[in-house]
């Protein structure tokens, strides 16, 4: 009862042999052609991201999707869903995760309650600057975040820089008394509501869709994030002081579902990653630039800028101690800082 159905051309071949053995073969000749041709269909891989379609982190997924297509003759692409079009980030974290939904690519506090290594690059005030980030999250350090997503149900592929996240609002913030009793928007983490919370502002979690519209109703009277953001959101229009606390360089994270990786053949998923890090450095590129022309264009747009040399950086990094200890309690995570902080 249990026996399959076999394709009809199969069947064939059961048939009486009034059917000549001629017809037979080539219906099964047929048959074994098209499980074949429906075993090397090109597979696309879905990709889920917040930014509009132009943003570097699409572009970057967009060009992972064009190197997997030639290292694997057309076969293997990557389409790309922006815009928060299949949800917010913590939704396509979850679809990810149960394997709906084949990869995506966020901020990397979208990943802080599930897998404790992605909260390492974005403690507060780690990095010296750009070049040690790179050093160490396009280095050793990176890759062993990286590979910590496995435990969690994903595979950790690449890392993108995200530039240094500072405040918007409608004030300047120089200083620890500037922040205190801020309604400051922070992505839904435990790490950034202590985060905010050590400088006295009141953190509220919010979707990044939301932010624009928690801005202009006063929900809101800060928010922090990079240049980019601030600009393609058109958070300048109620937020219209930024502050260059540079305060976090939390990096974008992509990530797939290890469900669907698991049904993948080794070749393939060399091939994926392969072109996961070739996207890095051509997303680098995009990245600059498109820092620079953020910049540009909300000082056109009416922002104000204070620039970090104006502010108290000292005082900043003095009452975010605590946060380091309370989220990097672990040896392990202890001696991942460590290193991060000893690489010279």
């Amino acid at each position: 009862d249990n026996k399959p159905d076999l394709p009809q051309t199969l069947h064939l071949c059961e048939e009486p042999m009034s059917h000549p053995l001629r017809h037979c073969l080539l219906a099964l000749g047929a048959a074994i052609g098209i499980a074949f041709a429906a075993s090397a269909d090109p597979r696309t891989f879905r990709s889920a991201d917040v930014h509009a379609k132009d943003f570097p982190t699409n572009q970057a997924v967009k060009f992972m999707g064009e190197e997997l297509a030639k290292a694997t003759g057309g076969k293997d692409n990557v389409k790309v869903f922006g815009d928060s079009s299949l949800g917010s980030e913590k939704d396509t974290v979850e679809q990810v995760k149960i394997g709906a939904l084949d990869m995506v690519r966020v901020n990397s506090a979208a990943f802080n309650g599930i897998v404790p290594e992605s909260m390492v690059p974005a403690l507060p005030f780690l990095f010296r600057d750009l070049e040690h980030f790179r050093k160490t999250m396009y280095g050793p350090q990176g890759d062993r975040i990286l590979a910590a997503f496995e435990k969690a149900g994903f595979v950790g592929l690449a890392m993108y820089e995200s530039g240094a996240r500072s405040i918007y609002a409608k004030k300047p913030i120089r200083s620890l008394a500037d922040t205190k009793g801020l309604k400051l928007r922070v992505q839904p983490s435990d790490l950034w509501v202590s985060l905010v919370g050590a400088m006295g502002a009141t953190a509220t979690p919010m979707p990044f869709a939301e932010v624009y519209t928690g801005l202009k109703t006063g929900l809101l009277d800060a928010a922090e994030n990079n240049y980019p953001s601030y600009d393609e959101a058109k958070h300048y229009e109620s937020a219209p002081v930024y502050s260059e606390t540079m305060h976090s360089m939390a990096p974008e994270v992509l990530v797939f579902s290890k469900k669907i990786w698991d049904t993948l053949t080794p070749e393939e998923q060399a091939a994926i990653r392969k072109a996961a890090k070739a996207s890095v450095p051509y997303y680098v590129k995009l990245w600059e630039a498109k820092e620079k022309e953020a910049r540009d264009a909300v000082v056109k747009g009416g922002a104000k800028i204070v620039p970090a040399a104006e502010i108290d950086r000292k005082g900043f990094v003095e009452a975010e101690k605590p946060v380091w200890d309370k989220f990097a309690s672990s040896p392990e995570l202890k001696a991942l800082v460590q290193e991060i902080v000893n690489t010279k």
